[in-house]
């Protein structure tokens, strides 16, 4: 039997991951232990944890101790997900663990990565694409989160725990000084604007091409499926439309607006209280850097401060 390492840190596992001739034979180990077929296995590069597809029906994701928490918001997610969505999402074959690492065998999903799709994509299609997005994140979120209500961060102490954290952070990933200094007002602005007692909905936090599986049809590009819900947790609804207004609206009026529209929002919703609050949970997201996540060409340049910004971001 193959034995799973021990790691001190997230960096000593990275190291491990990216050895395929450490890793993989690890993974290809479990799989035989459970009878499951892995003759042609594809490990993948990207995403926290290690991921193998061990054929094109099945994959195996093993989660470092350190990750525990992710194992467990990804078992509790897609349990709760299953059959109350309409994008199909990965289904749960079985769990086990080994070394003290967790693990999950799950169904591989059929579609090309986001990533790989989005770019290549006509505009009209990429506006349809952020509408259907929008309704696939209000879909998720009218299902009842359950035993997710139970998955830490809550929502009341994370928010109050990332304001206080926020110019440190922003500071440490270099964030320009020119945004810098409009930072206290927006973080004056998250505590009165950001609801903290509205009832909780689930959030992935990660909407982003990596985690969406698109297929072409006749054309038309359609949304295939939603993968990766180790960030699962809940809070209030609009920390979701974070990912797809960073990653893919790229401030473009007509998408920024389909996306919205297909969450549920009218134009009577679209007013400046709602940008504000979007910026401040941008600064705010546990995954926030905006230096390497805001998709619009030149932005540093078109945008002089924190308020220009949020209307380069979310011109509605």
């Amino acid at each position: 039997m193959h034995s799973l390492p021990s790691v001190d840190t997230i960096e000593a596992f990275k190291a491990w991951r990216a050895d395929a001739s450490q890793c993989l034979p690890a993974a290809l180990d479990i799989a035989r232990s459970h009878g499951l077929p892995h003759s042609d296995p594809h490990l993948f590069a990207t995403g926290t944890n290690l991921v193998v597809a061990l054929d094109d029906k099945l994959v195996l994701k093993i989660f470092p101790p350190q990750l525990r928490h992710q194992f467990a918001s990804e078992r509790s997610a897609l349990s709760q997900l299953r059959g109350r969505v309409s994008v199909p999402i990965p289904e749960i074959v079985l769990e086990g663990e080994r070394d003290r690492w967790p693990y999950l065998v799950i169904t591989r999903l059929n579609g090309m990565i986001g990533a790989q799709a989005w770019p290549t994509l006509a505009e009209q299609q990429k506006e349809r694409l952020l509408r259907r997005i929008g309704e696939t994140i209000a879909e998720v979120q009218r299902v009842p989160p359950g035993e997710l209500s139970e998955i830490e961060p809550r929502w009341d102490e994370f928010i109050p725990r990332q304001i206080a954290g926020c110019r440190a952070r922003h500071q440490r990933l270099g964030l320009a000084r020119k945004y810098l200094d409009g930072l206290e007002e927006f973080l004056r602005d998250a505590a009165r604007l950001i609801p903290m007692d509205a009832p909780p909905v689930i959030l992935t936090g990660e909407y982003i091409p990596e985690n969406f599986l698109l297929s072409c049809e006749g054309g038309h590009w359609q949304l295939a499926g939603l993968i990766d819900f180790g960030d699962v947790f809940t809070g209030w609804r609009e920390y979701d439309l974070l990912g797809p207004s960073t990653f893919m609206t790229a401030g473009m009026p007509r998408r920024v607006r389909s996306l919205l529209q297909g969450f549920g929002y009218t134009q009577a919703d679209l007013t400046p209280a709602l940008t504000r609050r979007l910026m401040a949970l941008s600064l705010l997201h546990r995954a926030s850097d905006l230096n390497r996540q805001i998709c619009i060409e030149d932005w540093q340049r078109k945008a002089g401060n924190l308020f220009e910004l949020e209307q380069l971001l979310w011109p509605i």
